[in-house]
């Protein structure tokens, strides 16, 4: 089964500084028909004007990453990592127990535009940890993170799996997924189908109750998502 969401159709939020877009339940926004998918939370397609960003806050047991799109995040918490994070960078930042950050657009020039994703852990009180890598462009599927960290992904505290997947011009790749798992693809840039349902950049879509499934890049040109797979 395939249920889709498309990028019109999300909660929005404008301060000015900040445009966000909400894939689910987020601040003020609130519908009770998109609280989440599985262990999947949060999905914030966020454009933050120059110079600006989140004063320093607190977060607590929520596995929170950011993968910057354009321009440059510089973040800074109380576990002593500051960092700037460019375009293409990942983040994987543990809660954990308790930890205060703060994220500036680190351009006075150029706006910066990142997706924030939460995913709840499944372990309370972890020890708060820092990870942030490139994974590249590399055509097909790559894993970014796993519950393992295995083979130099990201160690995420949940039974989860995140995967870029970037599909070259007319080509296609078939997914497999295990026994009593989920799926969500949230499609970042370009087009993409899945069984004969299109999706363009920021839309997002459910997949319940499939073994397989096909990715389609029906266009002519680059087309890149995002891969969860969830318990």
């Amino acid at each position: 089964m395939i249920s889709l969401r498309h990028a019109n159709q999300r909660g929005k939020a404008n301060f000015g500084w900040l445009d966000s877009k909400h894939s689910f339940s987020f601040g003020s926004y609130y519908d009770p028909q998109h609280m989440g998918f599985s262990a999947l939370r949060v999905i914030n397609d966020d454009r933050v004007t120059p110079g600006a960003g989140f004063a320093t806050h607190g977060h607590r047991d929520m596995e929170i990453i950011s993968y910057v799109l354009e321009g440059s995040i510089a973040h800074k918490d109380s576990e002593g990592n500051v960092e700037v994070l460019p375009a293409g960078e990942i983040q994987l930042m543990s809660a954990g127990s308790g930890i205060t950050h703060s994220e500036y657009n680190a351009s006075n020039t150029e706006p910066l535009k990142f997706l924030q994703i939460w995913i709840q852990p499944n372990t309370l009180g972890n020890t708060p940890r820092y990870q942030q890598k490139n994974f590249g462009q590399t055509l097909g599927l790559t894993t970014i993170a796993t519950p393992t960290g295995e083979n130099g992904t990201l160690q995420i505290k949940q039974n989860a799996t995140l995967s870029q997947l970037i599909l070259a011009p007319k080509s296609k790749i078939t997914y497999q997924i295990a026994t009593d798992r989920k799926v969500y693809v949230h499609q970042v840039a370009g087009e993409l189908s899945i069984e004969d349902q299109p999706l363009s950049a920021g839309d997002g879509a459910k997949l319940t109750d499939m073994s397989t499934v096909t990715f389609i890049n029906p266009s002519d040109t680059q087309s890149t998502a995002l891969v969860f797979d969830l318990p």
